[in-house]
């Protein structure tokens, strides 16, 4: 059973960390639009992407920047891992302006994975299970970058993603971790303001990067500390690991290079559909309400409780998907016509 804490977050350095993450992004966004610093690297239309329009692709530098200094004024543990989010944040914003080879991308996401594990003692999992770890690190990272090909929709599920994450590390007692969290997702809201639809500006890689990294850093480290089994951060990220993995699968399946940029995720179809990005982004939005805050509930209940939670989103899940896809297979064969 949940017991909230009797004792309020203390003010010093937890607010005043939050307002940092929020005014620094915020402002940082307002100068890069209005002196024209954004569009040093822009997003063009094309057959594949869900834009009329070409729109700046640099938001993630304030993002990041912002959620990163924000959380760096609380304790120290935590700067090897805000380090990392830095250097991926540098390396994504080089590939967003000059283009990386596919090798050399996923060379230095192993290389922020295996950095993060040594660090922070998860090779004491044993080979497998430090090797899973890298894994996962790697597939949060890249998948994140895939889901963000919507308005609003990536700044959504890092509000909420690390909204719930501080919400559940405070239920637990760990203040200063859930002051971590909650910098990357203050400066997600600040974000929103500019990349809600009609957007102004895009994270880009610099951004969708860094986020990934932090969603499965923060997971294995709340789940190290005992804030949370290690299903917990699944169910908060599940709207974007769900659509990620399953899309992947599927063109795994039917031959495709994944490496390739496509419209095929659930998300762009219900844009695709019609729903438009708002709408979409609205309901992904309630999905990841919903989401978090099951997950933070059941994180207090028995095994039981959580088996039947986790088996209750997969259903939902199962049901949502098919639910798009027979859409989308109706409308395919209708055009056809």
């Amino acid at each position: 059973m949940l017991v909230l804490p009797m004792t309020p977050l203390p003010f010093p350095p937890v607010y005043p960390a939050l307002l940092l993450s929020f005014v620094s992004t915020f402002v940082v966004l307002i100068v890069m639009l209005k002196r024209g610093w954004a569009g040093f690297a822009i997003d063009h239309p094309n057959s594949r992407s869900l834009h009329e329009a070409p729109i700046p692709r640099t938001g993630g530098l304030a993002l990041v920047v912002g959620g990163v200094v924000g959380a760096g004024v609380l304790q120290s543990q935590f700067w090897p891992a805000l380090s990392i989010a830095g250097g991926l944040l540098i390396v994504s914003l080089w590939d967003d302006v000059r283009g990386l080879s596919v090798v050399w991308r996923f060379l230095m996401h192993f290389l922020a994975a295996w950095v993060f594990v040594a660090i922070y003692g998860l090779h004491d999992l044993g080979f497998v299970g430090a090797i899973m770890a890298v894994l996962a690190i790697v597939w949060m990272t890249n998948l994140y970058n895939f889901m963000d090909g919507s308005d609003g929709l990536a700044g959504g599920m890092a509000l909420f993603g690390f909204g719930f994450y501080g919400l559940a590390a405070w239920l637990q007692g760990d203040v200063a971790f859930a002051g971590q969290c909650w910098s990357v997702a203050v400066a997600s809201l600040a974000f929103l303001f500019f990349n809600f639809h009609p957007a102004r500006i895009f994270m880009g890689d610099a951004g969708s990067i860094p986020l990934g990294f932090l969603a499965a850093a923060f997971g294995l480290m709340g789940w190290r500390a005992g804030s949370w089994p290690v299903w917990f951060p699944v169910l908060v990220f599940s709207p974007f690991i769900l659509d990620a993995s399953v899309t992947l699968a599927k063109r795994l399946l039917s031959g495709e290079k994944v490496w390739q940029a496509h419209r095929e995720h659930y998300y762009q179809r219900l844009v695709q559909m019609g729903w438009g990005h708002r709408r979409t982004a609205q309901v992904e939005y309630v999905l990841m309400v919903l989401a978090g805050a099951s997950a933070v509930w059941a994180n207090g209940q028995d095994d039981s409780t959580q088996w039947a939670i986790s088996i209750f989103w997969v259903l939902v899940y199962l049901l949502a998907m098919w639910l798009v896809d027979t859409k989308w297979s109706r409308m395919q064969g209708q055009s056809r016509c």
